[in-house]
């Protein structure tokens, strides 16, 4: 039977409206006002969703649809789901495939563990399963905060340890090598103007992909001989902590001409990229102008796609893997070998995060791996003032000589 509703009712030595549940008295503001009564719905409609769901009667993929919803509208920045969700729902998958109609308060460690040996099956490496893992657990601990879990089912999925190295079947990641910089400097010619300048960039900076995306004149310091650049958001801004990029004189000329637009709008658009290539198409049109269509006379109106106001990692790296292909397309002796063909590819293509690790190989070997900690913005958030004073000074020192 459905739980019914506690009543909205008047206390009338405040004229407040309030309501009682679980024997406790909730006061929702002035009686009979619409606030008030937006606040009595806001929190029965909590209680009785608690009531519906609880650890007796609610399963294991209820329980995923309610985490989601959860987690949706709480990882989220600059107004956009981050890739945290789609982790999330990848991780909840193997989990609703073998144990979506288990009640919640029957899931156990080794039922834990049989869901990780499914997802070792798929073929994903070690570090992704142990993530996986690490996530399922988290959406238990917030069916216990929530009460939709009894606690001691999140304290026996704490006992599962952590696949170890050289201890188990799940293949392991290949480890994230620097970008070859005879591979990245032949590339270069056969990118977009605005994309190979991004590329540059990274080159002597260490940005991550998605600081290189977003920077914009107004992040921009140009007050002395080393420019700063203070994102607007970064990766690791959750954790309380303050990244600068320290841009040296030998790529200021680079970034120069696309600062050159308003504090608020992006240096690097995909729109000014569309451009270049329709002017690069045109002027190797052989076509006579008085024959077929006029530049601009066939665009159609309200494409399905168009050009941002900013690349995301990406289409940046989306563009970046078209570049590599233009630079080293299949030998034509390798084309009917797919095995071969994929060999090639993998060695002839480079990603926007393999430049950032190029970066930091050079900075640690000119100045060493404090140096590059700092340039690469891995310092903890509570460093002293004085510590930072004194990094901020040798990231400009360096910066000033390397970019």
């Amino acid at each position: 039977m459905p739980a019914k509703a506690p009543a909205y009712q008047l206390h009338k030595a405040s004229g407040q409206a309030k309501v009682r549940i679980d024997g406790k008295d909730h006061y929702l503001g002035v009686y009979d006002s619409p606030s008030s009564r937006e606040a009595y719905d806001a929190i029965v409609t909590k209680w009785l969703r608690r009531e519906q769901y609880s650890s007796v009667l609610l399963t294991v993929d209820e329980l995923a649809l309610l985490y989601l919803d959860f987690a949706t509208g709480y990882y989220v920045k600059n107004g956009r789901p981050t890739s945290e969700v789609h982790e999330i729902r990848a991780s909840i998958r193997p989990l609703v495939a073998r144990c979506g109609r288990l009640r919640v308060g029957d899931f156990s460690p080794l039922k834990l563990k049989a869901v990780r040996e499914d997802m070792v099956s798929q073929g994903w490496c070690r570090n992704t399963v142990n993530a996986r893992v690490k996530r399922l657990r988290r959406l238990f601990k917030w069916g216990v905060e929530n009460e939709y879990v009894p606690a001691q089912v999140l304290t026996g999925l704490t006992a599962v340890a952590a696949l170890k190295y050289g201890k188990t079947t799940a293949k392991e990641r290949p480890r994230v090598k620097p970008a070859d910089e005879s591979i990245v400097d032949a590339t270069l010619p056969f990118l977009p103007g605005v994309v190979a300048d991004m590329v540059r960039l990274q080159l002597v900076t260490g940005m991550r992909p998605a600081e290189v995306c977003q920077i914009r004149p107004g992040d921009v310091d140009r007050s002395e001989s080393t420019w700063t650049y203070s994102p607007a958001s970064h990766k690791t801004e959750h954790h309380g902590r303050e990244r600068v990029i320290f841009i040296g004189p030998k790529r200021q000329a680079v970034l120069a001409p696309y600062l050159l637009r308003a504090a608020e709008s992006y240096c690097f658009a995909p729109s000014e990229a569309e451009q270049e290539r329709r002017t690069v198409r045109h002027e190797a049109r052989k076509t006579p102008l008085h024959y077929g269509n006029r530049p601009g006379t066939n665009r159609t109106e309200e494409p399905l796609r168009s050009p941002g106001e900013a690349y995301t990692t990406a289409s940046y790296a989306r563009a970046i893997t078209r570049g590599c292909d233009k630079a080293f397309p299949i030998p034509e002796e390798i084309a009917s070998d797919p095995q071969t063909v994929a060999g090639w590819r993998t060695s002839h293509r480079w990603s926007p995060n393999r430049i950032r690790h190029t970066f930091a190989t050079s900075v640690r070997k000119q100045f060493g791996l404090e140096a590059a900690q700092v340039l690469l913005g891995h310092a903890g958030a509570n460093i002293t003032q004085i510590y930072a004073e004194r990094d901020a000074d040798k990231a400009r020192a360096v910066a000033g000589v390397v970019g």
